[in-house]
């Protein structure tokens, strides 16, 4: 869990973790619906598709370590497109009214787009 301000914070989880009293706003992250997952079992406020790596980039980067980098700054490019920042503000301002929990049911959190996201987010506020 990371302090994101003075009000809330930002925090990563994977969607297949039960949910927890101190989530606050649980907001899916990945582009692609978690396999073997219910929408009731998730408990999501919001899914937020469109902050998620593009297909193109997600299928390149397949989660290999040595390219995570590269990813990431492929993956900042996209993040900065200004369609896009609406939703990037809209998280923001859930995070600074309370606790925010990005989900994603990647595997290795560590080498992850969340993590990505999560400095952007910081990045902007």
């Amino acid at each position: 869990m990371s302090e994101m301000s003075a009000k809330g914070d930002l925090r990563v989880r994977r969607v297949y973790e039960p949910p927890e009293p101190g989530d606050g706003a649980r907001v899916l992250v990945d582009r692609l619906w978690p396999r073997g997952l219910s929408k009731a079992d998730a408990r999501l406020t919001e899914w937020c598709k469109d902050v998620a790596p593009s297909t193109e980039l997600r299928r390149w980067f397949h989660h290999e370590e040595p390219r995570f980098d590269a990813f990431a700054e492929r993956y900042r490019e996209e993040l900065a497109r200004e369609e896009v920042q609406p939703v990037l503000e809209g998280l923001r301002e859930r995070a600074a009214k309370g606790p925010l929990t990005l989900l994603t049911a990647t595997i290795d959190v560590s080498v992850s787009h969340v993590n990505v996201l999560v400095e952007v987010l910081r990045e902007g506020s």
